[in-house]
């Protein structure tokens, strides 16, 4: 659900107006790297958990595997609380993300946590122009070439493609068509045999969530997770080196 904008400037996908700066504010040059880890590695883990006192565990476990940069989405209860202490626990280890991002409100508490970089489901322009403003990595989902046309020129990092199981990997070529230099992380339904198809598509890289972390957050077999990050990576590996 969107919130109420508030006093910042807004671009709806339907419009493409600005309600105050005309042009896009990636065009001042605002716009946000990839975090240095996923676009090295190529892989965010997204883990939803029913509890936050799973979570430092299955980072441990995906950071033992080599995925190390992990989004924390606010469907796991307590999460905003509990972020800071996550963070500084994996300084210089991983980096963490807030996930998940819906409202202003949301976006300003994920700022003041201190996250990494913030994803979005949904393309709610004011939460992408409040995290590039605030200087935060900023990954916002849609599936129209609209919507991920008007998050990129807002200066998103990538933006998201979600669900990416409904369109498949040729859906980003037929995107670099009328938009060669967009980034598109491809989310929802990503299995670990679809990795390199989408890193040859041109993905910079991957989002995974249930496919790698199985039943880890229940309580299930640490080791198992570690394994799958590994095998997640070394997909990304070969599937760069075919298209370096």
């Amino acid at each position: 659900m969107t919130s109420p904008l508030d006093d910042e400037t807004t671009t709806t996908a339907e419009t493409g107006r600005h309600s105050r700066a005309e042009a896009p504010l990636a065009a001042s040059g605002m716009r946000q790297a990839l975090p240095a880890r996923l676009a090295r590695d190529g892989v965010v883990a997204v883990v939803r958990a029913k509890s936050v006192d799973r979570l430092a565990l299955l980072i441990e476990a995906l950071v033992a595997g080599g995925v190390s940069t992990v989004e924390l989405t606010l469907t796991t209860p307590g999460l905003m609380g509990s972020f800071g202490e996550l963070r500084d626990r994996f300084d210089g280890v991983a980096d963490l993300g807030i996930g998940t991002v819906q409202t202003l409100d949301e976006v300003r508490q994920a700022v003041d946590a201190g996250t990494g970089f913030i994803v979005t489901p949904t393309m709610n322009t004011a939460v992408v122009e409040h995290a590039v403003r605030a200087g935060v990595p900023v990954m916002p989902g849609g599936l129209t070439p609209t919507e991920l046309a008007t998050g990129w020129s807002l200066g998103a990092a990538a933006v998201k493609l979600f669900p990416a199981s409904t369109v498949g990997p040729s859906y980003i070529g037929h995107l670099h068509g009328p938009f060669p230099d967009i980034d598109v992380l491809p989310s929802g339904g990503v299995g670990l045999s679809d990795i390199g198809d989408w890193i040859r598509a041109g993905a910079p890289a991957v989002s995974l969530g249930g496919p790698l972390l199985g039943d880890a957050p229940g309580g299930g077999d640490l080791a198992a997770l570690t394994d799958r990050a590994k095998r997640a990576i070394g997909e990304v590996e070969r599937a760069r080196a075919v298209t370096a």
